[in-house]
């Protein structure tokens, strides 16, 4: 264990840190980290699934917790609390020693759950390390997946699974994230070198390049680390250091400040951190990934709603590279799968009492559920969903009248287009998109989120038209609708949207 502490510790950033030993003084009562969907004994503290951790697990750490508690497919794992942000930004951006043994221990329980090891050459553990406040701050904060590759584990990878193609395109996937989010390295540089490719290679899809020019794609990726004086870190104990680091100063990132301070979140100490083994979706035809609710967000019928992409990654759903399927297409491709899927959402709803959101992935026919929250919904599907709701006898009236709060109400009473289909609207379509403001608006198109808030300013509504959106749009979005933002404006991206200001 000593050796594996030096290790994750191994060039980790390190300001001037207090020689007090790690307890009550630095995390009052509670465990640094609780586990999920760990059978072994002697498992460190497991989130009790009828008590409400979210402000210690954040969202989707108790989430995670509670989905594992009652039998659901949840790769195994374990969350790193929100005090324990609360602790590195005491410590000057650091952690005592202690904490990282417990994060260690939490890795140990993991690898011994599935029989792999981080960083073992022929039975490697991979990881994912995502972010996770108490309150859902969508696109806010960062994620790391198949953390644990370098070009030993690629290959054991490989060999191990039989699929090469899986190996490293999965590879060239966390060379592009972890040098986004953890080593500063703009994005845009990964994605040209992915565009140039793609277009000497005279292919139109990234799961159309083959192994030979995924293997050229890392070589160029690391060229770009280079090109950055940037050396990426092949020890997975030492990504893992980097990894965490790098989600807990996201939560001090210029835009979740921004967003906080937008949609009046206060009294939060931090994010947890939810380090949580790899499942695949990139592994063939008979895998995937996806998010749905478990109802209709807009008009709350009672049927599977979302997008699933097959041979995909979680982030290539709404990333816009490809176009995903309706969630209904995957009753005719994967009817086995899709009624998995329907009975566990079915055991959601009856466990959290709300319609959910809920993201998936199948590996090789098997289905893993790795996030469930409450869903967005609009005003008339929050009231849709909370009467079927007390038919059903899932909730009472008493808390279906909760569901349905003001700003479901508020959306309501915007002014509506009477007959969208009528010719003198049809004929005056200049463009057609996805709308996240309700109602209808008037106002000056604006294509950038500064040329909206520089009209916002001046008095002037704007209308705010994107191909595609991000979180740095945040505050672009707010300028255009000062109100309470959609969750349709907080989740929506690569896709062509209006916002409107009022």
């Amino acid at each position: 264990m000593v050796l594996s502490i030096k290790r994750l510790q191994a060039n980790m950033p390190r300001g001037p840190v207090e020689e007090e030993p790690f307890g009550k003084s630095a995390l009052t009562t509670h465990k640094p980290i609780f586990t999920f969907g760990i059978k072994h004994d002697g498992a460190p503290a497991v989130a009790s699934p009828k008590e409400n951790l979210k402000w210690l697990l954040g969202g989707k750490g108790a989430g995670l917790a509670q989905m594992a508690s009652i039998g659901l497919p949840v790769p195994p794992g374990f969350t790193i609390t929100t005090e324990v942000c609360a602790v590195y930004g005491k410590y000057n951006r650091n952690l005592p020693d202690a904490i990282w043994s417990e994060v260690m221990d939490g890795v140990l329980l993991v690898e011994k759950q599935l029989g792999r090891t981080l960083g073992d050459e022929t039975s490697p553990l991979l990881l994912s390390v995502r972010s996770g406040a108490a309150i859902s701050m969508p696109g806010m904060m960062d994620t790391v997946l198949n953390l644990g590759l370098n070009d030993v584990t690629v290959e054991a990878i490989a060999k191990e699974t039989a699929n090469e193609r899986c190996a490293f395109d999965s590879y060239r996937r966390f060379l592009d994230m972890f040098g986004d989010v953890v080593m500063g390295i703009p994005h845009a540089d990964f994605e040209a070198e992915l565009d140039a490719l793609k277009k000497s290679s005279n292919v139109e899809h990234d799961s159309d390049l083959s192994v030979d020019q995924l293997k050229e794609l890392v070589q160029r990726y690391k060229a770009v680390y280079a090109k950055h004086n940037i050396e990426f870190p092949d020890d997975p104990h030492e990504q893992l250091g980097k990894a965490i680091h790098a989600v807990f100063d996201s939560w001090d990132s210029t835009r979740a400040k921004k967003y906080r301070s937008l949609q009046n979140i206060t009294g939060l100490v931090g994010t947890a951190v939810n380090v949580q083994a790899m499942v695949f979706g990139n592994m063939g035809d008979t895998s995937g990934t996806g998010v749905l609710f478990t109802r209709c967000p807009n008009d709350g019928t009672n049927e599977l709603f979302g997008e699933f992409l097959v041979n995909a990654q979680g982030e290539d759903v709404v990333a816009g590279i490809r176009t995903p399927k309706p969630i209904a297409q995957l009753r005719d491709d994967f009817p086995e799968i899709y009624a998995q899927l329907r009975r566990t959402c079915d055991r959601l709803e009856e466990y959290f009492k709300d319609m959910q959101d809920v993201e998936f992935t199948v590996q090789e026919g098997t289905l893993f559920i790795l996030q469930t929250r409450n869903g967005k919904r609009s005003g008339a599907a929050a009231v849709a969903i909370a009467v079927d709701m007390v038919e059903q006898g899932l909730i009472s009236m008493e808390e279906a009248i909760l569901q349905v709060t003001p700003e479901h109400l508020d959306t309501m009473l915007h002014n509506q287009f009477t007959n969208v289909h009528a010719v003198e609207y049809t004929s005056a379509v200049i463009a057609k998109g996805l709308n996240a403001s309700p109602g209808a608006a008037v106002g000056v198109a604006c294509f950038s989120s500064a040329e909206v808030e520089h009209k916002r300013k001046d008095g002037i509504s704007a209308i705010l038209i994107r191909h595609e959106t991000s979180p740095e749009d945040v505050a672009g979005m707010c300028a255009a609708e000062p109100s309470s933002m959609s969750y349709m404006q907080l989740t929506t991206v690569k896709r062509f949207v209006f916002f409107s200001s009022k």
